[in-house]
């Protein structure tokens, strides 16, 4: 990454005011403020542009545009403002599994970072979605992690990966997406992001999906679907979306996004198509 995010920018975006220390406080209040500030949104494959993953492309759209964008774009972000910060970054990729059965075998389609702050290591993951985290994890197996929405694990799999799962209503565990230690580099995730964008068949081609946590609750978007879930996944809200009108000041009202350039009447045609629905 030789290009670094202007920090007082990035600051002034998630809200934060605080220390330019690599401690875990400052870690962890990075974590809750950056995935309540920038939401996650798939708008640009969806109508059909590219996600440009150099540091000068994200920070003009996730910053000075105020728009949101996906995984590599949201943690290409993060790392990127920990590294200035003194914190020793490295990149992973991840298998997503949230929504596919057990036995899945994904191509690794998600990035994950880990953190080390002196002899401890972290996990963190600014960029998933409706189940985004909003702190760090300690990378420690077996032991659940209780965040301010939701709590989480490291599960050991097979072949020295971990499993990174969320506890649901009924205490039973869902898995969120499996990955390993061993670092990746950042050219990596250019293939990655080429299939996540462009193939025929990725779940970011077919539907509108667009993420906010909120202090007390998830705000998701599937398509025309609006829901507010609390931090135990139970639903509080839900709205359908009838036209490009509802879907313009959804996008402004709910989730902050700026859609300047973006045709929401053609987006809204994608969304009511029936390949979207039927994916």
């Amino acid at each position: 990454m030789p290009h670094t995010v202007n920090l007082e920018n990035y600051f002034t975006r998630i809200g934060y005011p605080g220390s330019r220390t690599a401690t875990l406080e400052v870690l962890q209040e990075l974590h809750k403020l950056h995935p309540r500030a920038i939401p996650f949104e798939n708008l640009n494959p969806l109508a059909r542009r590219p996600i440009k993953l150099d540091l000068e492309s994200i920070e003009e759209k996730l910053i000075t545009q105020k728009r949101g964008g996906y995984c590599f774009e949201q943690n290409a972000l993060f790392a990127s403002a920990l590294t200035q910060l003194g914190f020793k970054v490295t990149p992973l990729l991840g298998r997503v599994l949230w929504g596919r059965e057990p036995d899945a075998i994904p191509p690794r389609t998600h990035m994950v970072l880990r953190v080390d702050i002196k002899d401890e290591a972290w996990i963190a993951d600014v960029g998933f979605g409706s189940v985004t985290l909003t702190a760090p994890l300690r990378l420690i197996a077996g032991t659940a992690q209780s965040t301010q929405l939701g709590t989480f694990r490291l599960a050991d799999a097979s072949h020295d990966a971990l499993y990174l799962e969320v506890q649901s209503r009924d205490e039973t565990w869902s898995r969120v997406y499996r990955f390993d230690l061993h670092p990746v580099e950042w050219i990596d995730y250019e293939t990655s992001n080429w299939y996540t964008s462009t193939a025929p068949d990725s779940v970011f081609l077919n539907n509108l999906i667009v993420c906010r946590v909120l202090p007390e609750s998830r705000l998701t978007l599937l398509n025309d679907q609006l829901n507010e879930r609390a931090a135990d996944g139970q639903l509080i809200n839900e709205r359908k979306l009838h036209n490009a009108d509802e879907l313009g000041a959804c996008l402004r009202d709910q989730f902050g996004l700026n859609t300047g350039d973006i045709d929401i009447a053609d987006l809204f045609g994608r969304v009511r198509s029936p390949d979207a629905a039927a994916a």
